[in-house]
């Protein structure tokens, strides 16, 4: 029961998606997760990190090639993601990008029997030279909070491979799925 109500909200959140060419083709073995937080349930203050340098988080105001050239050196994948008009999220790190996220909305959908309204910070990526400083967690946690503030019920966190990652803020794993569907 519980797995199958994810798995409805899920492919509601993303029809079809098992038959997209990009997912068939992905290397067998290789397993993702799908990961929520209800937001009543999350508090901000739980995961706190000490930055050694001045970092600034916000929407990100400035020139679309900079962000894009961020992105490209994360996940090439996402250039064509991050040239729509987008809310975007980032840590700068003295006035350059060195996280950064989509926050999404993700829409109404059904979930036991009521409407829940969903978000959540997407393509999610640190920029190499600023990765295991704790910033691109930190800003995941900011941008929970934006959700949260907004008034959506959940956070949900798509397609990653780094679910522990997102564990550490209290994001818990949904569904486990790989090239063949769910697991």
């Amino acid at each position: 029961m519980f797995l199958q109500k994810y798995c409805d909200l899920f492919l509601s959140l993303y029809p079809g998606f098992f038959n997209q060419e990009g997912i068939r083709s992905i290397k067998k073995g290789k397993i993702f997760d799908e990961q929520i937080m209800w937001l009543d349930d999350f508090d901000c203050s739980k995961y706190e990190k000490e930055h050694e340098t001045s970092v600034i988080f916000g929407y990100y105001e400035g020139m679309s090639e900079k962000l894009l050239e961020a992105v490209g050196k994360v996940e090439e994948g996402w250039l064509d993601i991050y040239k729509q008009p987008q809310r975007v999220y980032c840590a700068l790190v003295d006035g350059e990008i060195a996280s950064f996220c989509i926050i999404e909305d993700m829409g109404q959908h059904e979930f036991e029997g009521k409407k829940v309204h969903v978000g959540g910070p997407g393509c999610v990526g640190t920029v190499p030279e600023y990765r295991n400083r704790g910033i691109g967690l930190t800003m995941v946690k900011y941008a929970t909070q934006i959700l949260k503030d907004e008034g959506f019920d959940i956070s949900y966190i798509h397609y990653t491979g780094v679910g522990p990652w997102y564990e550490k803020l209290g994001y818990e794993t949904i569904v486990k799925w790989d090239c063949d569907g769910i697991l």
